[in-house]
């Protein structure tokens, strides 16, 4: 953001806050579906806890949102054709899909309602500027419309509401082709280099296995939604994209050891998020299609998901004490680093 009166600004909490790039919300979404995970297991205080840190995140990311969309449209516009971009629909609705399990359908309606709206024109910006060998954010398209469908389908579930299971099903599918064109657009060397957010590619499929196991939990709430041979279709899809996120999992923790990358950089919170969901797709996998060894690993996953959690916080943390400690750059400057960042 420019500052309008002076090349620099006297505030270092603004200065720094203004080089927070777009895929700063993927620490909500992070934080968000790693309280699932934990609600899931039954560590409640827990969730919540992580929550209500979800919650005061997303509600600093909004206001900056807005505040940029009202009083810096050039730089919203900016921000809003990058991939990171999406992070807000994506934590809208890992958030309702929380409040949905806290029994707050309303809540969660809102903001499900909200993610609709916010999703086809973030998604039409960021996808007009996709280009060839992206960056691991590429996924992210893939990422925000399967969030719809979890939301969709957990409120349905919640609400015993035939026609929202229905409507769930058209983001499901389309974010599975969503995730085909970007696999052909991601640069498969970011396995090697990437600062974190190529872990997106094994997560975009986590949240589609994640909506599938929601669209079929819904099913066994008594809604009849489909016949046999519609049902086994999903199931089996859904079982196959756990699968290949599992591969993906493995694939990239052995892209880590062979090639370490240790420092913080705010895309490891798109390192996070992977892995937190993969745990609750995981868990929310085998509970649906009633798989109970699956378990035992579901929970190893979500343990690992918040060491995960707290060295990247901890990072996140020591990069933002350092970053007000330092002389404030110049607003103008900030704004264009922050927006090259994917």
């Amino acid at each position: 953001m420019s500052s309008g009166t002076s090349p620099t600004s006297p505030y270092p909490l603004r200065a720094w806050w203004a080089q927070r790039p777009p895929a700063a919300g993927a620490a909500v979404m992070a934080t968000g579906i790693v309280s699932v995970a934990l609600h899931l297991t039954g560590h409640e205080i827990l969730s919540r806890i992580a929550l209500v840190l979800a919650c005061a995140a997303w509600l600093t990311l909004a206001a900056n949102f807005v505040y940029l969309l009202l009083v810096e449209r050039a730089q919203w516009l900016t921000r809003a054709g990058t991939p990171g971009a999406l992070t807000a629909v994506a934590a809208t609705t890992v958030l309702g899909t929380r409040f949905s399990l806290l029994d707050r359908p309303l809540l969660a309606a809102a903001l499900l309602a909200l993610a609709a709206l916010l999703w086809p024109v973030l998604l039409l910006l960021v996808v007009r500027h996709w280009g060839r060998r992206m960056p691991g954010a590429v996924f992210l398209g893939c990422v925000a419309t399967e969030g719809l469908a979890v939301l969709g389908a957990t409120l349905a579930a919640a609400t015993t509401t035939p026609w929202l299971a229905h409507a769930s099903l058209v983001p499901f599918w389309l974010g599975i082709v969503l995730y085909l064109i970007a696999l052909f657009r991601f640069d498969l060397r970011q396995v090697a280099r990437g600062s974190g957010d190529h872990w997106v590619a094994g997560g975009a499929l986590a949240i589609s296995a994640l909506a599938g196991a929601k669209l079929l939990a819904a099913a066994g709430t008594g809604m009849y939604l489909w016949n046999d041979d519609d049902y086994a279709v999903l199931h089996d899809v859904t079982v196959f994209l756990l699968a290949l996120d599992l591969a993906w999992y493995a694939a990239l923790l052995a892209a880590e050891i062979a090639w370490p990358r240790i420092r913080y950089d705010v895309r490891r919170w798109s390192t996070v998020f992977p892995l937190g969901m993969t745990a609750a797709a995981t868990l929310s996998v085998a509970a649906v299609i009633d798989v109970p060894w699956l378990e035992a690993p579901g929970q190893a996953l979500l343990w690992i998901s918040v060491a995960a959690w707290l060295v990247v916080a901890t990072g996140a943390v020591a990069q933002a004490r350092a970053g007000l400690r330092s002389p404030a750059p110049d607003m103008g400057t900030a704004a264009l680093r922050s927006t090259a960042r994917r």
